[in-house]
């Protein structure tokens, strides 16, 4: 495969922060590359502290993070967990390997987020979990989304892999449900190329939680002194991040703040730029409710028809700049489709993700390489 050229500006580039290279030659030099040690519980901590989580728990990947809910929350062969048809695999995924169906719930035309709307009617007496996904690092209705769980006992799970450091009402994403999960893949905004961690909420989770991550085991409690051996207690799995990979992303941690701010001038500067243009194309910007502090995840654009989203990917294509679609609807994916989806079930889901399109974003973008997408984005009638 031949390297792209010079000038080719990427959907996403992962980049160094700060002291990334620095902390991984020390936990290196210390002799602690597995998991759960120095850097690991750095993470723990700074994700507790800064959001006011009862546990935070670094996990191999937010994949691994959505298993652990399921198995924390009895998820069995027959139980329903309802989540948004936009959205990727592995929301569904990981309850599905519990013998759970999901069930597609549509999203909203404004926020791209589940539509609590219609969230009720699908509630059924094996309805187990809801799990609302933060779209583009922008809050779902959760007022509404708790009060209709807890009205039928059904708990929340938030799908935070877009969202860390995004707000509802004043309230950090992550913080809503009963637990949480996050993702620290090499595309969000905060990586070490693949992680994720999940956040508990509710205390009664946070030691079996423990067990469950580390194989089955009461090994963490072994390790603070709380038992003199450590033994086979749970099923579980190998869900611990190495103190390599949690290095990394305590760097990257370490310096949020400064990341969330570079890529708010990245995104206002899109909306602002492209606005006037989006209005004459009969082009739509995103909606974020006054309401919600967003995480300045990723930057969309919604075409007026499937011909033009993907016209305009030609067109930036043949001028060097890479952008993407997202979701395809998982409910009339081949695998989707064997719990019951069907062409009509989830219209604007349907509808969105034919027209949907990311444009370049990523921390170390620099204002001529903004500048070139910008123009090459106005180019295109």
């Amino acid at each position: 495969m031949n390297p792209p050229p010079a000038d080719f500006i990427p959907f996403n580039r992962s980049s160094l922060q700060g002291r990334e290279l620095e902390y991984i030659f020390q936990t290196i030099t210390i002799g602690q590359i597995a998991g759960d040690q120095t850097f690991s519980r750095k993470c723990h901590q700074l994700l507790e502290s800064t959001l006011g989580v009862k546990k935070a728990l670094v996990t191999t990947s937010c994949t691994h993070a959505l298993e652990m809910s399921a198995i924390l929350l009895g998820i069995e062969a027959g139980d329903e967990v309802i989540v948004p048809s936009f959205t990727f695999v592995s929301t569904p995924n990981a309850f599905v390997m519990r013998g759970a169906k999901p069930v597609f719930c549509d999203v909203r035309s404004d926020t791209l987020n589940l539509d609590e709307s219609k969230l009720e009617a699908l509630i059924t007496p094996r309805t187990k979990a809801i799990v609302p996904v933060h779209y583009a690092g922008v809050a779902c209705e959760m007022d509404a989304i708790l009060a209709i769980a807890a009205k039928h006992g059904v708990p929340v799970v938030e799908d935070n892999a877009h969202g860390l450091f995004g707000k509802y009402k004043g309230r950090w994403l992550g913080t809503l449900g009963c637990m949480a999960t996050q993702s620290f893949h090499e595309t969000k905004n905060i990586t070490c190329g693949e992680g994720g961690a999940l956040l508990i909420n509710d205390s009664k989770y946070a030691e079996r939680a423990e067990i469950i991550r580390e194989k089955g085991t009461n090994r963490a409690r072994f390790f603070r002194g709380q038992v003199d051996k450590y033994s086979w207690v749970d099923v579980g799995s190998s869900y611990v991040m190495s103190d390599v990979l949690a290095a990394f992303l305590y760097a990257q941690l370490d310096v949020w703040q400064v990341i969330q701010k570079r890529r708010q001038q990245l995104w206002e500067r899109y909306q602002a730029e492209l606005a006037d243009w989006c209005v004459a194309n009969g082009i739509r910007q995103p909606v974020v409710p006054e309401h919600c502090e967003q995480a300045w995840h990723m930057y969309y654009l919604l075409l007026p028809s499937l011909e033009k989203r993907q016209a305009l990917i030609a067109h930036l294509k043949a001028r060097n700049i890479y952008a993407v679609f997202h979701y395809l609807p998982l409910h009339l994916s081949e695998y989707g489709s064997r719990f019951g989806g069907r062409p009509g079930d989830c219209p604007v889901t349907e509808d969105l993700s034919d027209r949907l399109l990311r444009l370049p974003f990523f921390n170390s973008m620099t204002d001529a390489q903004q500048s070139e997408v910008i123009a090459a984005v106005k180019a295109f009638a």
